[in-house]
């Protein structure tokens, strides 16, 4: 949750923004800070080089977890949660990834250690995240591929 809460505030937008607000403020951010504005100026290309990656990245990881994009992406989504099974996960600093047999590859944010364990304990993982993961944390989509995993 505090990557969430630090690209937030890098691009200087609240939890309610949507869609067309996180792509405007992102478009006036780059306007002001592109590389290409320092043709000159060789340190403040630099800089600006590296804020523009920040804010890319930002931009992406924030548009990727938006509710209109995980709308979007949400019968793909279905379809994996109802027709494959987990095939490998991964917990670190509240960021739980989950692999897919089709696949794909999910993080989940602010899943705490306690609720880890916990997933990690159960008799059935797929089932306890099927009711307490699944649709409890935000997540969003880190791969996608096309070939199932053996």
């Amino acid at each position: 949750m505090k990557k969430i809460a630090d690209y937030r505030k890098l691009l200087n937008v609240d939890k309610s923004a949507d869609l067309q607000t996180l792509k405007s403020t992102y478009r006036t951010i780059m306007k002001e800070c592109h590389p290409d504005k320092f043709v000159n100026d060789e340190e403040g290309k630099q800089n600006a080089e590296m804020k523009s990656k920040e804010m890319i990245e930002a931009y992406h990881f924030l548009v990727s977890i938006c509710p209109e994009t995980r709308e979007q992406q949400l019968p793909i989504y279905t379809n994996t949660l109802a027709n494959s099974s987990i095939y490998d996960f991964e917990w670190k600093s509240q960021v739980l990834v989950i692999t897919f047999q089709d696949g794909s590859q999910y993080e989940y944010f602010g899943v705490s250690k306690n609720e880890y364990v916990k997933f990690v304990n159960a008799d059935s993982p797929g089932r306890f995240a099927r009711r307490h993961i699944f649709h409890t944390y935000p997540y969003r989509n880190v791969l996608k591929t096309t070939a199932p995993i053996q």
